[in-house]
């Protein structure tokens, strides 16, 4: 860790610099000699990108970045302490820490906590940091997290651990194994030192390919920033047997949409109807649930198709996604489309329908944007359709 970028007027100069681009910065002659100029662009690119994904850090004085890629890479504050708050208890080890921001908000939640990295460096910035935030009930090992844990040899209330890709396995189907560490191959041994455990993994990991290599699994959250899937969790509990519970949140900026069921409930039987007054579209989390038949049963309203996963009503609703008045329903024909859509401007979105909305637009030279909003789908009679709508803000 050099902590030379840290005297004061270096740290304004960041600061000052914050937002500016790098490409011209580069250009210009260092003002700092003495200082490594590539370091200090490092920590000016790092701390543009922390502005909105890390204001905490952005805010704090003295903050020392690793690189803009750890900062890509590290979880937001939003879903860090949403995940944060979905557990809780006197200690965590997290085998994983990078740049901490999970272990920030676990901090929170828990009396101690430990940050395992094995990048010495990283570790040693992530203590600094945690200094200038005043977080005083973790400890730091700049150590492989398995050889952590032997050497502590005590249990813990939960484990944390978020496994990284192995840059051999691209390409291949994302699995758990796949990752360093390998969690499948640890898991019996993770529970002789916890007897609750929270793996992250990223949004493309199959829920059943992660259900297929773990154990016990309790709970899968599936958390959405803005409705951009950001990460999945399983939560596992030692010798658990029960039901598997999928909790699904989209962090809005005024609020956040949730909806779970249970996995594989045999009582679900969605009721199909052909467009009525309100469509609803579920928010991206909603979707990678796979919960689709559950959607229409918890919110008493219709599914259009078994695979068109858009949903009506006569009544509107509120609904975690979003929802729209239909002003007309046309079928999909040519003279249909001539009169209504050609060389209009509308917003298109494709639902169990045969084409692109790349080649849609090219055909019907429908321009991008505007008010309108066209669905292109396929009813419960196997009909294809276009439901012309405004949207409910």
């Amino acid at each position: 860790m050099n902590t030379s970028i840290l005297h004061q007027n270096i740290q304004e100069f960041i600061t000052q610099n914050s937002g500016a681009s790098i490409t011209k910065l580069a250009l210009q002659k260092n003002p700092f000699p003495e200082i490594d100029w590539i370091l200090i662009l490092n920590q000016i690119e790092a701390k543009s990108k922390a502005k909105d994904k890390l204001p905490t850090w952005f805010l704090t004085e003295n903050i020392i970045y690793p690189g803009k890629i750890s900062v890509e890479q590290t979880s937001s504050e939003k879903t860090a302490a949403y995940k944060a708050s979905l557990i809780s208890g006197d200690s965590l080890i997290d085998l994983t820490g990078g740049f901490g921001v999970d272990d920030y908000y676990f901090s929170q939640k828990f009396k101690k906590i430990a940050h395992c990295e094995i990048s010495e460096d990283l570790s040693a910035i992530v203590k600094h940091n945690f200094e200038q935030l005043k977080v005083q009930n973790c400890t730091f090992y700049a150590q492989d997290s398995t050889t952590v844990l032997k050497e502590l040899n005590q249990k813990w209330d939960w484990i944390y651990i978020d496994p990284s890709r192995r840059n051999d396995a691209k390409g291949k189907v994302f699995m758990l194994k796949d990752c360093l560490p390998n969690v499948p191959d640890l898991l019996d041994f993770y529970f002789e030192k916890a007897d609750s455990i929270l793996i992250k993994t990223a949004p493309l990991l199959d829920l059943s390919a992660g259900l297929s290599e773990l154990k016990f699994v309790k709970n899968i959250h599936i958390i959405a920033l803005e409705n951009e899937v950001k990460e999945l969790l399983f939560e596992i509990h030692n010798h658990y047997s029960g039901e598997i519970t999928i909790k699904t949140a989209n962090l809005l900026k005024d609020k956040i949409e949730t909806f779970e069921f249970i996995l594989g409930d045999d009582t679900v039987f969605p009721i199909y109807h052909l467009p009525q007054r309100y469509v609803y579209e579920p928010n991206s989390a909603i979707m990678k649930s796979g919960g689709f038949d559950e959607v229409s049963t918890v919110f008493n309203i219709n599914k259009m198709h078994k695979h068109s996963h858009l949903y009506t009503s006569d009544d509107l609703i509120d609904f975690p996604g979003r929802a729209f008045e239909i002003e007309k329903v046309i079928p999909y024909s040519k003279n249909e489309m001539k009169a209504e859509l050609v060389n209009q401007q509308a917003n298109v979105t494709t639902r169990n329908f045969p084409d692109t909305v790349e080649n849609i637009r090219k055909k019907w030279k429908i321009k991008n944007g505007g008010n309108l909003y066209c669905f292109f789908t396929t009813d419960k009679n196997d009909s294809k359709i276009v439901l012309i709508c405004r949207k409910i803000i």
